[in-house]
């Protein structure tokens, strides 16, 4: 059976998702909706697919069974409610929106027409980041000490001048609700795994207090913060750090690092250069044999440097449970998470003081 599968929204990411969707048996691109409509042909004539200036009138048209939407940031709720209103299931790029009360609206719509709405953080289908869930959660770390997440990365200028990135509009936030939003999804799932949730729908984040800035790129070129850094408590006691930044020339690979009294894991990008624990398993060897070196760039200094193989992972469980009826990893409670850890490290920052992650 074939899924028909439309995108909204054709900008960079959308690319991703359309390779990706081409890679998948059975998953079919029948469709993309932008308002410029030389880039909607061109993305056309370049996956053959049909091309809309207008999401709804691309739905009505097209009828398909899931959309991807991919606009700017602050702009995903509208495409999600037109596809609820429609009984079209959604999976929306991270984050699923810029702020907890304009992902309540469209979680509220999709539960009233009973469609699906899943994001995206490919993070938790890159096969390192696995692995470390893996032994999170079988208490390979004893009780947690630390769960970090650092993303020392650098962006141009040209990257903010004149685009939606880095405007309180449309992407709601700078290096954190842009950049590292993947790396804190990531840690507090690890966390959350290593026993740091309370319950399914907890957040495993309990506390931040948190400083920004924009300390690198002049304040006519981005409205928000391009250097920030948090401190965490975790529902267990674990403790953390998040750093976030896209200050720091010329950018260096992303990090996440668990730790506890029963080991340590450290991923440099894609790279396992920590897997030591108190217990060795026969298979240990196996593993820092697997993720020894890292083969990409990661968005260091080039968000299209990015590879999408987790992107197609990550579509592909959609799909997945979409097709079988079972609960998909990322569906709207736990995409939510990341959104709420960094709106408690805005406050954090603006008001100086610890805020608790509702």
């Amino acid at each position: 059976m074939t899924t028909d599968i439309a995108i909204a929204g054709i900008g960079a990411v959308a690319e991703a998702h359309a390779m990706s969707i081409a890679d998948i048996e059975g998953a079919t691109l029948v469709a993309g909706s932008c308002r410029t409509e030389s880039r909607g042909r061109e993305f056309a004539d370049e996956f053959d697919c049909a091309w809309y200036g207008d999401t709804a009138e691309m739905l009505d048209a097209e009828s398909p069974g899931v959309l991807h939407v991919c606009t700017p940031s602050g702009a995903h709720l509208e495409p999600t409610l037109a596809a609820a209103e429609r009984g079209v299931d959604v999976l929306c790029e991270k984050p699923l929106e810029i702020t907890t009360e304009r992902i309540d609206e469209m979680v509220a719509a999709a539960d009233e027409a009973g469609t699906r709405l899943g994001g995206i953080f490919n993070q938790r289908f890159n096969p390192v980041v696995r692995q470390l869930h893996e032994a999170a959660s079988e208490g390979r770390f004893d009780d947690l000490s630390v769960a970090s997440a650092y993303v020392p990365w650098w962006r141009d200028d040209d990257y903010y001048d004149g685009a939606w990135q880095g405007t309180e509009e449309l992407d709601g936030g700078g290096a954190l609700m842009n950049q590292s939003i993947h790396g804190i999804d990531a840690v507090q799932w690890l966390a959350g795994a290593a026993g740091a949730d309370s319950g399914a729908d907890d957040n495993p984040v309990e506390e931040v207090f948190a400083y920004t800035d924009t300390r690198a790129h002049d304040g006519d070129i981005i409205e928000v913060e391009d250097t920030a850094v948090a401190v965490l408590r975790y529902r267990d006691g674990t403790l953390g750090q998040i750093l976030g930044a896209t200050s720091m020339y010329p950018g260096s690979l992303k990090r996440i690092q668990l730790a506890g009294r029963g080991g340590t894991a450290e991923v440099l990008e894609d790279e396992l250069v920590t897997w030591q624990f108190r217990e060795e398993r026969d298979g240990d060897a196996a593993v820092r044999e697997r993720f020894g070196e890292t083969e990409s760039g990661g968005g260091a200094a080039d968000p299209m440097s990015i590879d999408y193989a987790n992107h197609r992972r990550n579509i592909e469980a959609f799909l997945d449970a979409r097709a079988s009826g079972e609960d998909y990893l990322l569906d709207a409670s736990e995409a939510r998470k990341a959104v709420e850890i960094i709106e408690a490290t805005y406050e954090s920052a603006e008001r100086g003081v610890s805020v608790r992650v509702s």
